[in-house]
């Protein structure tokens, strides 16, 4: 039996008060505290787990992924969806605390996901800063949308709240520009990023905070992270659509924005985009296509902490 057969798998179901923990065919529970983590840890250094697999649960997850992290011990962190599926597959479709942590075992098992590598603590305030903007443009535009259609009497307080908005945003974008000009890593990674043509200020922050990967995994890797792989549809001599699936949508929404840019300001871009078109390519997928090539240069530029160049391609 080879070494990658006989490493320990941990899983650990979380909910807001307690973690359920399956190792080697037992089960015990812990507080979802520092304290009750603290002792996980110390049973887990001694059992040494080649994986312990954790499931996104909207954030719960969070402390008992980052002590792991921080204690040296490889740790996944898993979308319920495809460990649903995944029971289903194997006919597990009872679902309790103890047997979820077990079906994250077998999942872990046979899936083998990589372990997460967890941003700076600078990226994840950055982040933090970032996912605000994005909720507070969401909040102003839709007063601006009230705004057009309310009735007299309650535009007043539209535009009252529309004014706080705006300034909220005025005051974040001033926060985020000066926290990167902290840190001088974001700082050149930042001037790096902003010197291609079609990459501002707000896609350059994101793919700082949101996609720490970026220079640190080949081109195939990092475009599907991001969700701009293609992937086949294909059985017997049916040959379907290539379709991009999953990712991280808040990096692909600005990457598709700098994408429309590119096309018209990017002379790399924009020609790799013309010749799309004209071979009968469809111009979402050509945009799709250029949005590939475009976090490619960028991996690149990073990993070799280069700006720009047209000649890049």
């Amino acid at each position: 039996m080879s070494l990658e057969e006989q490493r320990i798998v941990v899983g650990i179901d979380v909910s807001k008060a307690r973690l359920d923990i399956a190792a080697k065919g037992e089960e015990w529970p812990v507080n979802n505290d520092l304290d009750g983590i603290g002792k996980l840890i110390s049973l887990l250094q001694t059992l040494n787990p080649g994986l312990t697999v954790v499931e996104s649960t909207g954030g719960l997850e969070r402390l008992v992924v980052a002590e792991l992290w921080a204690a040296g011990l490889p740790v996944a962190l898993v979308n319920p969806r495809r460990v649903r599926e995944f029971g289903k597959s194997i006919g597990l479709l009872a679902k309790t605390d103890r047997i979820d942590a077990r079906l994250l075992v077998r999942f872990g098992e046979a899936v083998k996901p990589d372990p997460v590598c967890l941003p700076s603590e600078e990226e994840q305030k950055l982040s933090a800063l970032m996912t605000r903007r994005r909720q507070v443009i969401e909040m102003l535009t839709m007063e601006k949308n009230h705004l057009c259609s309310s009735h007299p009497a309650a535009k007043e307080s539209i535009t009252k709240i529309k004014t706080v908005l705006q300034q909220e945003l005025d005051e974040l974008d001033h926060q985020i520009e000066n926290f990167i000009d902290q840190f001088p890593s974001f700082k050149k990674k930042d001037e790096i990023l902003r010197s291609t043509p079609g990459v501002g200020k707000v896609t350059a922050a994101i793919l700082l905070s949101d996609l720490p990967e970026l220079g640190k995994m080949d081109r195939k890797k990092i475009a599907a992270l991001v969700g701009v792989a293609p992937f086949n549809n294909d059985s017997g001599r049916f040959r379907g659509k290539r379709r991009i699936k999953g990712g991280r949508p808040s990096v692909r929404t600005v990457l598709y924005m700098a994408t429309l840019s590119a096309t018209k300001f990017n002379p790399v871009i924009r020609t790799f985009y013309e010749h799309l078109v004209l071979q009968g390519k469809a111009k979402k997928v050509a945009i799709v296509a250029c949005m590939r090539k475009m976090l490619i240069f960028l991996n690149s530029m990073i990993r070799d902490m280069q700006p720009w160049r047209s000649s890049i391609a």
